[in-house]
């Protein structure tokens, strides 16, 4: 499984884009729409939405409220929950469940009997951050799973045309907003970013990937010294550990801030 992603400036055009991929054969189950929402909306449609999945009216109302057409193209699961460092999103279809798993959210409601059964086969954990950047910008991202090569270019062309930002243009404007604070730093420490900044980014990422960012350091630790000895192998005599561990630290800061200033929002 491959997944492809896109982002979409407006929560319209990624439910059209939901039912365009839908109508071109992709199956329900492989297709999620994550979009943005607010404090009250989820509050609202947390209480409106039953316990038992039985209860058909006002799980159909809910549902509707919060992701109109697209929730019945994507399979009919759908979770209202809350991202650290993001705040309150809906995530329709079954990858959602897992996405905003591996994101650390706390999950406000559920809809859908398939919901806690998403398979994570595919999961793109290394761009959940990027997601969520989108999503904090008021964003919505469309997230499908693909079966195979031909897939994946069929739903990149569909993406494309649909009006997508691709993940990777995304994940570079992240790294725009963020990279003049970043050479500031680096090089107040009397370090040259312009020729570090290749390694002092992958550990800035690598700080972000959504399995480890919230675990202690001397949890990560290890998982850091592979990647680092794998940069190491690809980079032969090529120093990348001073600029790879402090843009790591750094991304284990940026993470924590974001998280405490939605907190205090």
């Amino acid at each position: 499984m491959e997944a492809i992603s896109g982002v979409f400036r407006t929560k319209e055009r990624a439910e059209h884009t939901v039912k365009t991929i839908g109508s071109a054969g992709i199956a329900a189950d492989k297709i999620t729409l994550l979009t943005p929402g607010t404090g009250a909306q989820i509050d609202q449609e947390s209480r409106s939405v039953p316990t038992d999945t039985t209860e058909q009216p006002g799980m159909g109302k809910a549902m509707g409220a919060l992701a109109g057409g697209a929730v019945g193209i994507t399979g009919g699961s759908l979770l209202i929950a809350l991202i650290p460092g993001v705040g309150p999103i809906t995530a329709v279809g079954l990858l959602g469940a897992a996405i905003v798993g591996a994101a650390g959210a706390a999950i406000g409601a559920a809809v859908g009997d398939k919901a806690e059964k998403a398979t994570v086969e595919g999961l793109p954990e290394d761009e959940i951050f990027v997601y969520e950047d989108a999503l904090r910008q008021g964003k919505s991202v469309v997230v499908v799973l693909a079966e195979n090569k031909d897939a994946a270019s069929l739903l990149r062309e569909l993406m494309k045309v649909e009006g997508s930002e691709s993940v990777d243009a995304a994940r570079e404007q992240w790294w725009t907003g963020l990279r003049s604070a970043e050479e500031s730093h680096y090089s107040g420490l009397g370090k040259n970013f312009a020729e570090d900044e290749e390694f002092y980014r992958q550990g800035f990422e690598a700080a972000l990937h959504a399995r480890t960012r919230c675990m202690e350091f001397d949890q990560v630790s290890g998982e850091m010294n592979i990647r680092l000895e794998d940069l190491q192998r690809e980079h032969p005599g090529v120093q990348v550990e001073e600029p790879f561990t402090q843009g790591y630290q750094r991304g284990r800061e940026y993470y924590q801030q974001l998280c405490e200033e939605k907190k205090a929002a």
